[in-house]
């Protein structure tokens, strides 16, 4: 399909139509750090414990209460790329 059929589709189905600009302007944005965990299937506390988070900054990160500094973003983007990698890393370290 092209774009504008693409539109004209969506425009066509009552049970989902486009929203306006307003509309979207109006909407939450869903936290990075939480899509990132929602991904993983974790819940908060999982997540936390696996990489050696505070429950709490975690939570203020998802409701955008505060936002991580450098070396966190650093910890989330390698989390993001080798999950699995990291959580075995520092689970040998806390031992």
């Amino acid at each position: 399909m092209t774009d504008d059929e693409v539109l004209a589709a969506a425009q066509a189905d009552p049970d989902a139509p486009p929203l306006s600009s307003q509309e979207l302007a109006r909407m939450a944005r869903v936290s990075p750090v939480k899509l990132l965990r929602q991904r993983l299937g974790m819940t908060q506390a999982e997540f936390a414990l696996a990489f050696g988070l505070p429950l709490a900054t975690l939570r203020d990160w998802e409701q955008r209460r505060s936002t991580p500094d450098a070396p966190a973003r650093a910890l989330l983007k390698a989390i993001d790329r080798e999950p699995e990698t990291m959580r075995r890393l520092l689970a040998a370290s806390a031992a």
